[in-house]
C-alpha cells in the first residue's frame, strides 16, 4: 500500500465514522502566543477544548503538518541518527468535542489498524494511565477494561506521568492517554525478546504509532487541574510510523514517503544509499529537513535571523552542512528537490505546488549565502584548533561553531581528530542547554490562571458596523510580560478589531457602568480564537464585575488604519498588473501611520514600474469604487469568484469577500474597509526595498500623510527657486550648480595635491635616522584624514626601512596615521594597529589596521604632542 493510499484510507474511514475531513494548519503558528509551530495536530482546535469556540462538527478528522524543533518538543539532533525521529511529519488525526470518547476511540483505533490496515494483532501493545497521588488523577480503569476486551490483559502496559499523561505545555488541557506501540522486529528477534519490555525504550523498530488522548482536565497557572466542562478525545497518529509498519520497512526513511527524495540525493552523489553511515545519515538529514523547510517558506515563514526565522535557517544550515561534508555537494543542491516534494504532495498540500518557483528561489539563495558562511567556518575551526591549548577544544567553541557557522557537534569531532584533539562534549552539551533553556523561557509570559467574571457564549465581533457597544466582561487574566504587568480582558461583544493579516488592533476605552470608571485599552490581539483587549490599569480587578461596560475604539485611528487597510487590496492589485501575476503578499503591516506590503518578486521595481503602481492606485481611489463586502460566503464559492487568498493562513468553510470592482481586486480579508476608495484621497510610494531573497517591500501613506508629504515637498521646491532667483527650469538649474560644485572641488583636489606632493618632499628631507632607524614622526597639516593616510604610506614606500608616524588636527579631531615598510616590520616584528592603538589612547580615540599600516582617531587633539613624545622614546 502506498502512502498516498494509507493516508486516504484514514481519512475515508473516519468520514464513515461520522467524522468531518478538516485541511491542515499552516506549520507556523498564527494567533497563539506560546507556539512558533504547530507541533501536534490539536494545536489548532485548543480553544474548543476550553470552550473558547465552537467547532465546526463535533467530530473532526484530519492531517496535520507539525515541527518539531524548539522547546518542549525538540527532535532535531534526533533526526537523521535514527529510524523515526522528523522535523516537519503528518499527524493523522480524529477528534470528538463532547461527543463519543474512551469506548469508541479505542475500539475505532484498533479496527482500523488491524481490519482496515491488516497489521499484526500479535505485534500490538497498548498502554494506560497509571494514576497519579500527586494530580489526584486515579488508574484509568474504562481505558484499561475496553482495552482488555480487545487485546487482553498480557498487552497491557501501566504507563506512568511521562508516558500516559499528555500535557501540551505548561498550562492548558490535558489528561491521560492511551498509546499504541507496534513491534516490527523479525521473527528471531521478537522469539528472544517479548516486545512489551521494549515499549517506551528507545527501540527503533517497537514504536508508538498512535497516541489516543483523553482530555478531561486544565493544568492552571498554579500546577492544578481543573475539569474541563465537556470530556474530549484528541488523538495523533505519526504518518510516517504507520507507513513503515503497514510497508513492512525497518525505518520510516525507507518507505515511499522519503525514498523518491533519498534516491534522487544518491544519485546525485553518485552514491548507493545503505553503502557508507555517514552518507546515509547525509542523505536522511537532507530528506527530512527539505519538508520542514520547503513548506514553512510556503507557509509565509522565510528564513531569517529571529524567532522562527532562525530555526528555518538552522534546518537548512543544518542540511547543506551534511551534503558539503558526507556527499560532496559544494554548489547549491536543495532547491533540486522541491520539485519532487511538491508533485509528492500535491492534492494534500496544495501551497507548496502553488509556489513551487518562489519556494526554491528562497532556498536557493539561502544555500549560496550559506556555502560562504561553511567555508569562513572552516577557517574559524582551523584558528580555533592553531589556538588550542591542551588536547581539547572547549565546549564554548564547538557550541559556537554549532549555533553560528552551522557545524554540528560529530562534524567538529571528526576535524579535530584528524589534527589530534578531542573535544569538549560536556561543555557543548552545557552551552546547548542553555540555549533551549533561553528559548524556553523567551517562549511566552508569565500569566496567573483566567479570572472568569460570567458564563457566557462565544465572543461576538461587532466592529464592522459599530463603533461602540455596550457588553460585559466574561473573564480577565493579569500577565507579565517585557511591557510590564498587563491584564488581558475578554468581553462578551466588542467592536474592538484585534490584530490579524497586518492589520494592527484597534485601541480605545473601556466605561465601567454603574462605578464609572473609565480604562484605557492599549491594543487589541486574537489569541485562538479569543479577542483580546489589552489594559495596564489593575482597577479592572475591582470593575470587570461591573454590571455593564462602554467599549469605545478610537475612531480617527480606526479611520487611518482603514485607508491604509483598503490601500493595501488597491496597491496588491496593481503590483499584480504592472509586474506579473507572480505576485503574491508575503506579509503586510497596516497602522495609523502607513501601510507595508512584501510581495514575491525577484528584481527591484524600477522607478518607472512604481510611477505606473501608484498612477493605476491613484486612479482607482479617484473612481471612488464602493466597497462589496459579503460575509459568510462559503470558501468554495469565495474562490470561484477569484478571491485572493493568503498562503499561510487557515480559513474556515465561511468567509469574508472584500471587493473593490470586481474585475479589480477582489480579496478574502477580515479587514476594517473604507466604504468607497474615494475616501482614501491621495496613496503615495515612500519607499521599496528588498527584505529578504525574492521578497520587496513597499512603504505608502495614504490621505492626510501624502498630503503633508506632498506640502512639504512642495515647500522645499518654493524654497529652491527663491534660493536661485525663481530660474526657467529648477532642475538645469541644480545641475548646474552640481556641475560647478565638482568642478570646484576636482580644482581644490589638484590644489591639495599639490600642496601635500610639495609638503612630501620637505618630509623625505627631514627623516631622521639617529635612533638607528629611519624614523619620520611629526605633526603636519592636511585636509582629511585620507590625505594624512595616503602621505604616511607614500613616505614608507619613498623611504627604505621608514618608521614613519604623522599626526594632524582635522576639523577639531586629532588623526594619527602610522606606515612601517614591510622589512623593518618583519626584522623587529612590530605591527603598525598595535602600536597606534597604544598611542591613540593619548587623545582618547581607538583605531587599527594592518602590520605594516594603521590609522587611528580620537577627540582629544591636545594630546597630539604626548602621542609624538611617546612615539619617540618608543623608537
Amino acid at each position: 500500500m502506498t502512502s498516498p493510499e494509507i493516508r486516504q484510507q484514514f481519512l475515508d474511514f473516519f468520514k464513515s465514522k461520522g467524522h468531518l475531513i478538516v485541511p491542515s494548519a499552516p506549520l507556523v503558528a498564527k494567533n497563539d502566543p506560546t507556539l512558533l509551530f504547530n507541533n501536534s495536530g490539536m494545536a489548532q482546535f485548543k480553544d474548543f477544548f476550553l470552550g473558547n469556540g465552537t467547532p465546526p462538527s463535533k467530530r473532526i478528522a484530519d492531517t496535520q503538518k507539525c515541527l518539531r524543533v524548539s522547546g518542549k518538543h525538540n527532535d532535531l539532533e534526533d533526526v537523521g541518527f535514527d529510524t523515526y525521529h522528523h522535523t516537519m511529519f503528518e499527524m493523522l488525526g480524529n477528534w470528538s468535542f463532547g461527543d463519543y470518547f474512551k469506548q469508541e476511540a479505542l475500539t475505532w483505533s484498533w479496527e482500523l489498524l488491524t481490519e482496515v490496515f491488516k497489521l499484526p494483532k500479535d505485534r500490538i501493545y497498548v498502554s494506560v494511565f497509571e494514576g497519579d497521588k500527586k494530580d489526584g488523577v486515579p488508574f484509568d480503569q474504562e481505558a484499561f477494561d475496553i482495552w482488555k476486551a480487545i487485546v487482553g490483559e498480557d498487552r497491557i502496559i501501566y504507563g506512568n506521568k511521562k508516558d500516559n499523561f499528555w500535557e501540551m505545555g505548561e498550562t492548558g488541557p490535558c489528561g491521560p492517554c492511551s498509546e499504541i506501540h507496534i513491534d516490527l522486529r523479525d521473527a528471531d528477534e521478537v522469539a528472544k525478546v517479548s516486545g512489551k519490555s521494549l515499549v517506551n525504550a528507545d527501540h527503533p523498530q517497537v514504536v508508538e504509532i498512535w497516541n489516543n488522548v483523553f482530555m478531561q482536565f486544565e493544568r492552571m497557572a498554579d500546577g492544578s487541574l481543573v475539569p474541563l466542562p465537556n470530556k474530549h478525545v484528541d488523538t495523533g497518529m505519526g504518518f510516517e510510523r504507520l507507513c513503515m509498519a503497514i510497508q513492512g520497512k525497518q525505518s520510516n526513511y525507507d518507505t515511499d514517503v522519503f525514498q523518491g527524495t533519498i534516491q534522487y540525493l544518491a544519485q546525485k552523489a553518485g552514491k548507493q544509499y545503505g553503502d557508507e553511515k555517514w552518507a546515509d545519515i547525509a542523505m536522511r538529514v537532507i530528506a527530512d529537513h527539505i519538508r520542514a523547510i520547503a513548506f514553512c517558506i510556503a507557509d509565509g515563514q522565510l528564513p531569517s535571523n529571529a524567532k522562527a526565522g532562525y530555526v528555518i535557517r538552522r534546518i537548512l544550515r543544518r542540511a547543506v552542512r551534511y551534503g558539503y561534508t558526507y556527499l560532496g555537494f559544494k554548489e547549491p543542491f536543495m532547491h533540486e528537490l522541491v520539485p519532487l516534494l511538491a508533485k509528492q504532495f500535491a492534492g494534500v498540500f496544495d501551497e507548496l505546488i502553488a509556489q513551487e518557483a518562489f519556494v526554491a528561489k528562497v532556498i536557493y539563495e539561502e544555500e549560496v549565502s550559506f556555502l560562504r558562511t561553511l567555508s569562513t567556518g572552516l577557517i574559524r575551526l582551523d584558528k580555533l584548533m592553531e589556538d588550542c591549548k591542551g588536547k581539547v577544544l572547549s565546549g564554548d567553541d564547538v557550541f559556537e561553531l554549532n549555533d553560528t557557522y552551522g557545524f554540528p557537534i560529530d562534524l567538529t569531532a571528526l576535524i579535530a581528530r584528524e589534527k589530534g584533539l578531542d573535544i569538549d562534549e560536556a561543555g557543548f552539551n552545557k552551552a546547548l542547554q542553555a540555549q533551549k533553556d533561553r528559548s524556553r523561557k523567551d517562549a511566552g509570559a508569565s500569566a496567573e490562571d483566567w479570572m472568569i467574571v460570567r458564563e457566557g457564549e462565544e465572543v461576538s465581533f461587532v466592529g464592522y458596523d459599530e463603533t461602540q457597544t455596550v457588553t460585559q466582561v466574561l473573564k480577565y487574566q493579569k500577565v507579565q510580560n517585557k511591557g510590564g504587568v498587563q491584564y488581558k480582558v475578554v468581553l462578551e461583544t466588542t467592536p474592538f478589531y484585534a490584530e490579524s493579516g497586518g492589520q494592527v488592533g484597534d485601541t480605545g476605552t473601556l466605561t465601567f457602568k454603574p462605578s464609572g470608571i473609565t480604562l484605557q485599552v492599549l491594543d487589541t490581539k486574537k489569541e485562538n480564537d479569543l479577542i483580546v483587549h489589552f489594559v495596564s490599569d489593575a482597577r479592572i480587578e475591582q470593575v470587570a464585575a461591573d454590571a455593564e461596560v462602554i467599549a469605545s475604539i478610537e475612531v480617527s485611528r480606526r479611520r487611518t488604519i482603514t485607508q491604509n487597510h483598503t490601500a493595501t487590496h488597491l496597491l496588491q492589485a496593481a503590483l499584480q498588473e504592472v509586474l506579473g501575476n507572480h505576485v503574491a503578499q508575503k506579509g503586510s503591516l497596516v497602522n495609523e501611520a502607513l501601510l507595508r506590503f512584501d510581495f514575491s518578486h525577484f528584481q527591484k521595481v524600477t522607478d518607472e514600474e512604481i510611477q505606473k503602481i501608484e498612477q493605476i492606485v491613484n486612479a482607482k481611489i479617484a473612481e471612488n469604487i464602493p466597497l462589496m463586502e459579503e460575509r459568510n460566503v462559503p470558501i468554495a464559492q469565495a474562490k470561484e469568484k477569484g478571491a485572493m487568498a493568503l498562503f499561510g493562513e487557515k480559513y474556515g468553510d465561511f468567509v469574508r469577500v472584500i471587493t473593490f470592482d470586481k474585475n479589480y481586486s477582489v480579496e478574502l480579508c477580515g479587514g476594517t474597509h473604507v466604504p468607497a476608495t474615494g475616501e482614501i484621497g491621495l496613496c503615495k510610494i515612500i519607499t521599496e526595498t528588498s527584505v529578504a531573497t525574492g521578497v520587496r517591500r513597499i512603504e505608502a501613506i495614504t490621505s492626510q500623510q501624502a498630503y503633508a508629504l506632498l506640502s512639504e515637498q512642495e515647500a522645499i521646491i518654493s524654497e529652491l527657486n527663491a534660493l536661485l532667483k525663481a530660474p526657467k527650469d529648477l532642475v538645469k538649474a541644480v545641475a548646474s550648480l552640481i556641475e560647478q560644485a565638482n568642478s570646484l572641488q576636482k580644482t581644490v583636489a589638484n590644489y591639495q595635491a599639490k600642496e601635500i606632493g610639495g609638503l612630501k618632499t620637505e618630509l623625505m628631507k627631514q627623516i631622521d635616522t639617529k635612533s638607528g632607524i629611519p624614523a619620520l614622526i611629526q605633526q603636519v597639516s592636511v585636509p582629511t584624514a585620507d590625505a594624512l593616510k595616503n602621505l604616511a604610506f607614500d613616505l614608507q614606500t619613498e623611504a627604505e626601512s621608514l618608521f614613519c608616524l604623522l599626526v594632524a588636527e582635522i576639523e577639531g579631531k586629532a588623526s594619527l596615521a602610522l606606515a612601517i615598510s614591510k622589512d623593518l616590520v618583519e626584522a623587529k616584528s612590530l605591527n603598525a594597529g598595535t602600536i597606534v592603538r597604544e598611542l591613540a589612547k593619548e587623545v582618547q580615540g581607538g583605531g587599527g589596521g594592518q602590520a605594516f599600516l594603521a590609522t587611528a582617531g580620537g577627540q582629544n587633539p591636545a594630546g597630539l604632542n604626548k602621542v609624538l613624545e611617546l612615539a619617540q622614546n618608543y623608537l
